[in-house]
């Protein structure tokens, strides 16, 4: 395990030059401090975890010291927000400290949230809250744990910086970890104003760093906009299938590598509402839950036009034409699972979308009726949860359905059948409710319940002896928080 001045950087990006980022230091917090690290993001850079708990940790996190090899850049990118094209935007309140490899030969970017305005901070103050800090470093380790593709949190620094928004709160700072922070923004940005040899460096270096197997097809490129569109395709199928809404998907907020990143008013779906928005500034509800799939491929289509110096129109259009077929196969194949099911059969995408319309109109909990679906035979698990809903006659029949499709997919035992149900619906998740009541013990000082949350969480498959309370259906006024982009 190595120490935090053993890390190696390779800033690769940075060695693109100043057409594509600017060099701006962090602007240190005040009084900085740990409130959580998550030991497994850690490993990801061979740090040893006790390193955390050292002074010169938060230093280095809450922007008060920097390694003499690291080069933090504010990178500059465009996007469409809400469908409304934004020529500039960039990082305005993070950056890109540098990249380090590990010993396994990974490359892992380190991106400071909350590190003070830069030339892209626009009318903010470049700074992040402690709410959405620890909002943004939950999702991303939780996230990742349920297998759901993500950017990933190292660690969130507290500190008694004042920062305001709706009201007084303290500043701090997220590390954030990806391959890459490149986004659709960025090839946007390039593509509109007009500078067609930076749109083409930042092809290369896309194509050679992270796609490098397309090099052997016969049009790289392509292969690789393929691969984009098959990766996108798999993550928003894991969203829709673990009931994650995103909030925000502008282009600038989409990756390039195809994974979860960029947390603002995220939320998962309590009781199950395929027209939930959470983000209390989406009025129209282009973001809500239903509409993240339209919304992947449009942003898809986004990205498409951005690439059309290099890839003709009809090759993109056909490439784009795998998303929506990728997307159903993904999702049904991830239900499948979820009811317990291991073959395929042509009426699954029906006893799906059954299921699903009923628990709409009685607000069944998304993630504790597949939990519970697990936790017996097929029989008597529908029988007990019965009563959760309202129209019983249509649950009934839905509960004829099911069984009689659990029978001829095969009698694999009780536990068996527990057992490969538990691993793919999770007994926790990052419901609201649990998120507000961390931060508002941490805004008091107290950092434990942040802490045991995130340890909760990093196991939602395990069902954790003491921890009853994380699994509950939340309280009424859990259901209702309201959730904006402001941090």
């Amino acid at each position: 395990m190595k120490a935090l001045d053993e890390l190696t950087f390779d800033n690769r990006f940075a060695r693109l030059g100043d057409a594509f980022s600017t060099h701006v230091l962090p602007e240190p917090l005040d009084a900085p401090r740990l409130v959580v690290a998550s030991e497994a993001a850690m490993a990801l850079l061979d740090l040893d975890p006790a390193v955390a708990q050292t002074p010169v940790f938060a230093e280095l996190f809450g922007g008060h010291k920097l390694w003499a090899e690291a080069e933090p850049r504010a990178m500059v990118y465009s996007g469409h927000q809400f469908g409304g094209y934004t020529p500039q935007l960039g990082d305005g309140r993070g950056l890109l400290l540098g990249e380090v490899y590990n010993e396994a030969g990974e490359h892992w970017d380190l991106h400071l949230k909350g590190a003070g305005m830069t030339p892209y901070s626009r009318m903010g103050d470049g700074r992040a809250v402690l709410r959405s800090s620890i909002r943004e470093f939950l999702a991303s380790e939780a996230l990742h744990a349920l297998g759901i593709p993500s950017s990933r949190a190292l660690c969130v620094i507290g500190s008694d910086t004042p920062v305001w928004r709706e009201k007084q709160e303290r500043g701090a700072m997220v590390l954030r970890m990806a391959h890459s922070h490149i986004r659709f923004g960025h090839f946007e940005y390039f593509y509109y104003t007009k500078k067609p040899e930076q749109q083409a460096l930042l092809a290369e270096h896309v194509l050679n760093l992270h796609y490098p197997e397309c090099r052997e097809q016969p049009e790289p490129y392509l292969a690789m906009f393929r691969e984009i569109v098959e990766r996108n395709a798999e993550l928003i199928a894991k969203w829709q299938a673990y009931g994650f809404c995103h909030g925000v998907m502008n282009t600038d907020n989409m990756s390039i590598l195809g994974i979860t990143f960029d947390f603002g008013p995220f939320a998962f779906l309590d009781d199950f509402d395929a027209h939930f928005i959470c983000n209390h500034s989406d009025h129209e509800g282009r973001y809500s839950f239903s509409n993240q799939v339209p919304i992947g491929q449009w942003n898809l289509s986004a990205l498409a036009q951005a690439l059309t110096p290099f890839i003709s129109v009809d090759a993109l259009k056909e490439a784009l034409g795998l998303y929506l077929p990728l997307y159903q196969a993904n999702y049904l194949d991830l239900m499948r699972r979820r009811l317990g099911l291991t073959t395929a059969e042509d009426d699954d995408q029906q006893l799906v979308e059954r299921l699903l319309k009923l628990m709409q109109n009685s607000g069944v909990d998304y993630t504790l009726f597949f939990r519970r679906l697990g936790d017996e035979s097929a029989a008597l698990a529908v029988a007990r949860l019965r009563d959760d809903f309202v129209d019983l006659a249509g649950f009934d029949a839905w509960a004829e359905q099911y069984k009689a499709r659990v029978a001829r997919d095969g009698d694999y035992g009780e536990e068996q059948r527990r057992a490969r149900m538990h691993a793919v619906n999770p007994l926790y998740i990052l419901r609201n409710y649990l998120a507000q009541n961390a931060i508002a013990a941490a805004e008091s000082g107290d950092y434990s319940e942040v802490r045991r949350l995130h340890e909760v969480l990093s196991k939602p498959f395990e069902e954790q002896a003491g921890m009853e309370q994380y699994a509950q259906r939340p309280p009424d006024w859990g259901k209702h928080l309201e959730i904006s982009c402001s941090s």
